[in-house]
């Protein structure tokens, strides 16, 4: 792929209603302004793991207190990007082991509208902008369509 071509979907991807909300949330965490001059590709350029950076993490380990923060912080943008669509709060609850595994679930009411299995969360990244963007949109818009199903269940408090 050209490098035109890259940049291009690169700069699709940050146009993301997704990505918008991810950014939000980091900025949010910046209390003292220290990321106040970075880009929004910098913010997020932890979650990029290309092949050459996956291949430098091992294969067993435990996630570092940085990499669940970013976790969190990707499933609230999916949360908030559900209740910006549906008009319902959404609430997200992990359930994590300190060796990388467990459950990440988002609440609307008494509904449940991402169940989302973790899995070597040390390893947690997407290896493009567009990959990221791409898995972000597809859990908003499960979400969006299980509280569109299930409108009374989701608005149960």
């Amino acid at each position: 792929m050209s490098q035109v071509l890259a940049e291009a979907k690169e700069v699709n991807a940050m146009e993301s209603m997704f990505i918008k909300e991810l950014v939000k949330q980091w900025r949010a965490q910046d209390s003292y302004g220290t990321w106040e001059k970075k880009s929004d590709e910098v913010l997020l350029d932890p979650y990029i793991l290309d092949k050459e950076k996956r291949k430098t993490i091992p294969l067993m380990g435990d996630p570092d207190p940085e990499t669940i923060w970013r976790l969190e912080l990707f499933y609230n943008a999916i949360g908030m990007a559900i209740e910006q669509q549906t008009k319902v709060m959404v609430s997200p609850m992990m359930k994590m082991h300190h060796e990388g595994f467990g459950r990440m679930v988002l609440i609307a009411g008494r509904l449940i509208v991402v169940n989302k299995q973790l899995r070597d969360v040390h390893r947690f990244g997407f290896p493009s902008m567009e990959k990221l963007a791409e898995e972000g949109e597809k859990l908003v818009e499960a979400g969006v369509a299980m509280i569109s199903q299930f409108p009374e269940v989701a608005k149960f408090s």
